[in-house]
């Protein structure tokens, strides 16, 4: 049974030789499909150039204005930083500038963008657009923060320049998003505060110096954000560093630094009476308590002696 495909050859036909002319047809047609494409794929970029180099300004912003609304923003940013240049002062400046600004940050160049907003603001202090100006400015810095384990200089001036934006501009309906900003940004640096301060009491193996450095830490951190829900956390981890600092101190000093850990947990009592971690300190109040009876019967036993 011959092949379904050549059912419609010519009988006794030199296979070859039919197919050779099909095969030069269809390189022609290529040929000319990719001049076709090159010549619409070249056309654009020509325009744009000579959209660049022109020096009929009007043109000029209703092409950027064209590529802006387009959300072109690669192109829309070459044409408004020649007009930047070139019409400062003009009655178009403000919505040049505004624009400008906003192709950085749509293209993620949040430092160019942050200074262009921060800019704009002070160019323009009485303009409708200086309160979203502003906003934007602390958004750009709020994009630049990193996960909590780096460096988060970005986070601490997204977290104020937020709040000075909410007090500048109480009334702004962007309010409740940049208080909600401010809400992660401190969650963020909790965060961060939190493990630097479990790291040093994690270390405490290797010098018990560590487990000072971690309560004076956990108490700056309870100090710091105060209304945090994981302030109970906390304060058990400063009873636990002052406890295993306490019993591993001279003795001379061990007897005071006890008592302050039963401060502490009295502390933990009246303020967190409902919380899950009552039970654990109570257990570290009992080890302190028989630590300080300890002290004192051996200190009897020697008056004894």
């Amino acid at each position: 049974m011959k092949t379904a495909y050549f059912r419609f050859l010519p009988k006794n036909c030199n296979f070859a030789g039919f197919m050779r002319p099909l095969f030069l047809a269809f390189i022609i047609l290529a040929a000319f499909s990719s001049c076709s494409i090159f010549k619409k794929s070249s056309g654009p970029s020509t325009n744009f150039n000579k959209v660049l180099k022109s020096t009929d300004y009007t043109y000029k912003q209703q092409m950027a204005e064209k590529y802006y609304v387009n959300k072109d923003y690669n192109h829309a940013q070459l044409l408004y930083d020649d007009l930047y240049r070139v019409l400062k002062g003009s009655e178009h400046f403000e919505d040049i500038w505004y624009k400008y600004a906003y192709c950085a940050y749509y293209l993620k160049d949040y430092i160019n963008a942050e200074n262009l907003f921060k800019g704009f603001v002070e160019a323009f202090p009485n303009s409708p657009k200086s309160d979203e100006m502003d906003y934007m400015r602390a958004y750009c810095f709020f994009k630049e923060s990193p996960k909590y384990q780096l460096d988060q200089t970005n986070t601490t001036k997204a977290m104020g320049f937020m709040q000075a934006f909410v007090a500048q501009h109480p009334n702004s309906d962007k309010v409740k998003v940049a208080d909600s900003i401010i809400d992660v940004c401190r969650s963020k640096l909790e965060q961060k505060d939190f493990e630097n301060a479990k790291l040093y009491y994690n270390l405490q193996a290797t010098n018990t110096a560590y487990l000072k450095a971690a309560s004076l830490t956990f108490n700056i951190l309870m100090n710091t954000y105060p209304d945090s829900q994981f302030s109970d956390e906390y304060k058990l981890y400063l009873i636990k560093s002052e406890y295993l600092y306490a019993i591993q101190s001279m003795e001379d000093k061990k007897k005071a630094r006890l008592e302050q850990v039963l401060t502490d947990c009295n502390d933990f009592n009246d303020r967190f009476p409902e919380s899950k971690l009552k039970k654990q300190v109570q257990e570290y109040q009992e080890l302190t308590n028989n630590s300080i009876k300890k002290i004192d019967d051996n200190e009897q036993t020697k008056k004894a002696g």
